[in-house]
C-alpha cells in the first residue's frame, strides 16, 4: 500500500509498505481523508519526538470506512463510516483515575505508538475499539468533517480548560484552524465578544466569516488599545493562545481581566520554554493553564456537534492532495497559505 514514511527527522517520503494484517479482534480503515495537524509538522520537522517511532506513519485526524473486521468483532461491520479518537488511556493510571484521562501518563495513540492516517489502510487495534475510540458516522457526514472531530475535540477540552461561558469577551490569539475552532466555540457557548488577533489577512477574513466580533491585525494595529477600548480598561476574560509563539506570552497576558484565565492551547516547539513577568499574573490573579489532548467524552461532543450541523469545518478546509503529494501538502502548511490540509489515497 502507498503510505508517508517516517524515517528521522526531515526525513519522510511518499512510499510503499506492507498492508497492515489485523487480527482476530481488531478492525482495518480504509484511510478516506486525513488531515495535517500543526503536532504533525513539528513531528516531521523532529522538534516533537516524545512517543515517535523511526520508521514509522503518523498522522492522527483521519476518517474513513472499514474495509475488514475481525471475527470477534461484533459492534463494527465491513462499509460502516467512522472516526477515530486517536488517543487510548489506560484507565488505571493516577491520571486517568483522577479525571484526567486526557493526560493519560501510559496512554498510546494511533499516529504514534501505532501507525497512524497517512496511508491508504489504518490497522485500528483492539485496544481502541474496546475504549470505545471508534465512532460511528451517518452517510451524511463528509469524510472531512470527520477527520476534523480530532481537533475540535481537542478544542473543546481547551474550552473547558479555559471556562469560556456565557456573556464573556474572549481573545482568540491565531486564526489558524484551532483558533476558528476555538472562535466558533466561543459563539455557540454563549461569549459577549469575541476578539481574534491574526496577521495573515486570508485567516482574518475567514474569522470574519466565521463571526468574529473584531478581527485585528496585529502587525498593522495595536491589540492593547484596542482591547482596552472594548473592555473598558478591564482586559478580557478568557484568552485563548492558538499559537505557540513564547515572544508573545508577556504582551498577550496584560491583556487579561483580573481574575481572567489565559489557556495556552497550542504546543510549543522543543522545550517551549519562555521568560514570563511572573507579577503579571501574581497581582492580577490571572489563571494560566494548558490543554492536553481530549478526553473520550470530548471527542463524543466533538462529533454530536458535527453531526447535529452545530459548527461549521467545511470553511476551514482549504486544500486536498494525494498521499504521492504529500511534499506539496507540507510546504503548503508551512507556508501559512492552507488551513486544513487534507490528504486523500
Amino acid at each position: 500500500m502507498k503510505a508517508v514514511i517516517l524515517s528521522g527527522p526531515n526525513n519522510f517520503a511518499p512510499g510503499e509498505m506492507e498492508k497492515p494484517h489485523i487480527g482476530d479482534n481488531d478492525i482495518l480503515l480504509e484511510m478516506k481523508k486525513a488531515a495535517i495537524c500543526g503536532t504533525d509538522i513539528r513531528i516531521l520537522e523532529g522538534t516533537k519526538t516524545k512517543g515517535v517511532r523511526y520508521p514509522s506513519v503518523i498522522g492522527h485526524e483521519m476518517c474513513g470506512l472499514i474495509c475488514e473486521v475481525g471475527k470477534n468483532v461484533n459492534e463494527f461491520k465491513v462499509g460502516d463510516k467512522v472516526a477515530i479518537a486517536n488517543v487510548i488511556p489506560c484507565n488505571s493510571c493516577h491520571s486517568c483515575l483522577t479525571g484526567r484521562e486526557n493526560a493519560c501518563m501510559n496512554r498510546k495513540a494511533i499516529g504514534y505508538e501505532f501507525d497512524g492516517g497517512f496511508a491508504e489502510y489504518v490497522l485500528i487495534p483492539e485496544i481502541a475499539i474496546e475504549s470505545g475510540n471508534v465512532v460511528k458516522l451517518p452517510e451524511y457526514v463528509s469524510f472531512e468533517e470527520g477527520a476534523l472531530i480530532e481537533p475540535l475535540s481537542c478544542c473543546i477540552r481547551g474550552l473547558k480548560n479555559a471556562g469560556t461561558g456565557f456573556n464573556d469577551t474572549v481573545l482568540i490569539v491565531g486564526a489558524g484552524p484551532i483558533g476558528l475552532m476555538h472562535l466558533q466555540l466561543s459563539k455557540i457557548v454563549g461569549s459577549k465578544q469575541v476578539i481574534v488577533s491574526e496577521p495573515i489577512e486570508s485567516r482574518r477574513v475567514k474569522a470574519e466569516k466565521l463571526g468574529a466580533d473584531i478581527v485585528v491585525d496585529p502587525t498593522k494595529e495595536n491589540l492593547e488599545e484596542i482591547i482596552n477600548r472594548e473592555t473598558n480598561g478591564l482586559g478580557v476574560d478568557i484568552i485563548i493562545m492558538a499559537i505557540g509563539v513564547p515572544a508573545i506570552i508577556n504582551s498577550t497576558l496584560k491583556l487579561c481581566k483580573k481574575g481572567g484565565t489565559v489557556n495556552l492551547f497550542a504546543g510549543f516547539a522543543g522545550k517551549g520554554e519562555s521568560t514570563i513577568e511572573v507579577n503579571t499574573i501574581h497581582y492580577n490573579e490571572i489563571n494560566v493553564n494548558g490543554s492536553t489532548a481530549y478526553k473520550r467524552e470530548d471527542y463524543l461532543q466533538a462529533a454530536d456537534m458535527v453531526i447535529s450541523g452545530k459548527i461549521n469545518l467545511k470553511e476551514i478546509i482549504t486544500h486536498t492532495y494525494k498521499l504521492e503529494e504529500f511534499q506539496d501538502a507540507y510546504e503548503v502548511c508551512k507556508s501559512g497559505e492552507g488551513l486544513k490540509v487534507m490528504i486523500e489515497p
